[in-house]
């Protein structure tokens, strides 16, 4: 049974998208799935439907702009508004600058920060011709401080939530449109299968740590949605207990 609401999530073929386009069917909304790979786009829809959820899916990719409004055309078409965006996209190949990694920070750039300018343009004149809306960027703790290492990295997801508070300041205080920034700590996911660095890989097979679950971030992405329409959840900044 849905609640009537969509949410549009990005990067759900796996970790974080994955866990938050299974919580928020869970929670009643129509979900429409963004990522590269069909195959996984197909199974997580597969999943949701025999758990008594709505899914639809869309290969997207997130550096382009026509791609990321097609998905927010789709969810159009497939449930008729769009309610909530989780621009959740995104790559971590950490690396030391002296590597001159160029490609890999065209990536981050590409992916991390246009990625997600491209998900606002692509709903946001919507939320505003239906009034009501809510945006969630994932930033990082690393947008929150700088490692060695995560340079670049820290700069994309310090840009996100420059981006974030940015917009809802611009937001009109007629409007039930919110933006909020979930910057999580260290997660179990796929995320650092991209880092090519032997440096910063040698460096994380020391650390001894309880790490997040990609669900512990889709339980806060869930909270922040289901506040009502005047609370607006600017910011959550979550980690594990041991992560400094």
């Amino acid at each position: 049974m849905t609640n009537g609401k969509t949410a549009i999530i990005t990067g759900a073929s796996s970790g974080i998208g994955q866990a938050t386009a299974k919580e928020l069917a869970k929670r009643g909304y129509q979900v429409m799935l963004g990522a590269r790979r069909e195959d996984r786009l197909r199974e997580l829809k597969n999943d949701i439907e025999l758990l008594g959820g709505t899914a639809a899916y869309q290969v997207t990719d997130v550096t382009s702009s026509e791609q990321m409004k097609a998905l927010a055309q789709a969810a159009l078409d497939q449930f008729g508004r769009i309610d909530v965006l989780v621009n959740n996209a995104g790559l971590m190949p950490l690396s030391f600058m002296n590597k001159l990694k160029i490609d890999e920070w065209d990536q981050m750039v590409d992916v991390n920060i246009k990625g997600v300018l491209y998900g606002i343009a692509a709903v946001l004149p919507h939320m505003e011709q239906q009034k009501e809306g809510h945006i969630i960027n994932i930033s990082s703790v690393a947008g929150h401080e700088v490692t060695p290492g995560s340079a670049v990295y820290s700069g994309t997801k310090y840009a996100v939530r420059a981006i974030t508070e940015g917009l809802r300041k611009e937001i009109a205080p007629s409007l039930d449109i919110r933006a909020t920034i979930v910057s999580p700590g260290a997660v179990a996911t796929e995320l650092t299968q991209t880092i090519t660095d032997e440096d910063i890989l040698t460096a994380f097979e020391g650390m001894e740590m309880k790490m997040l679950e990609a669900e512990d971030i889709a339980n806060a992405i869930g909270y922040a949605v289901e506040q009502p329409a005047y609370v607006d959840v600017n910011e959550i900044l979550i980690r594990p207990r041991q992560q400094p």
